[in-house]
């Protein structure tokens, strides 16, 4: 029979740990988002950390968006964090989703100025059921908007656009400007996105931490 530990032992060894705060990455605000504890910094590389962007803004429209960071670097108490992905709630993805409407959706594989590597799933949401031929012109409006914004953008800048679809010039406004032109667009989303591979500057940062 296996021994089991003793309350004094497990007390011991929370006491040995130490807490770190966790540190959002630049492009959000660069500003504390939770705490953890580890017994040692290499333990804590990697880690990952999942909150809303309502708790990062204060914004109750930002609720329904969860965001996933990473840690890649520690300094004294404070353990910094990567962008890794983001996801909206399924709930509201189902809210969104109505009868006698069209929901046209598409992932692509994106790579920014940068290096960075992201897919994307964006979808629009219409008021009307469209044609065949109305949802392949906007899949096509939304793969070359979402694919040229890459092309242009630092990794940073494009996860900025991607999030905040309330923000001039987001990827989400610009869908909706172009897929107007072709049926009703009742709501434009980009649901997720999940780093495939960072830019080059952060992976190399990155791996050096890992090693």
């Amino acid at each position: 029979m296996p021994r089991q530990k003793s309350k004094t032992s497990v007390r011991d060894a929370w006491k040995l740990k130490k807490w770190y705060n966790i540190i959002s990455p630049e492009t959000f605000g660069k500003i504390q988002i939770g705490l953890t504890p580890a017994d040692s910094e290499e333990k804590l590389s990697k880690r990952t950390v999942e909150i809303t962007l309502f708790d990062i803004t204060g914004n109750y429209s930002h609720v329904n968006t969860k965001l996933k960071f990473q840690i890649n670097s520690v300094s004294e108490d404070n353990a910094y964090t990567i962008f890794k992905g983001h996801e909206l709630l399924r709930d509201y993805l189902r809210s969104l989703t109505r009868r006698r409407s069209s929901k046209i959706a598409i992932i692509l594989n994106v790579t920014t100025k940068d290096g960075a590597k992201i897919r994307v799933t964006s979808a629009v949401f219409t008021q009307y059921r469209c044609k065949t031929s109305q949802k392949q012109t906007i899949r096509k409006i939304m793969k070359d908007i979402i694919e040229s914004k890459g092309n242009q953008l630092t990794f940073d800048e494009f996860v900025r656009l991607a999030v905040f679809g309330e923000q001039d010039g987001s990827l989400a406004q610009e869908i909706t400007k172009a897929a107007k032109k072709v049926c009703n667009v009742r709501k434009v989303e980009i649901i997720k996105q999940k780093v495939i591979e960072l830019p080059k500057n952060v992976a190399s940062s990155h791996e050096a931490v890992a090693a």
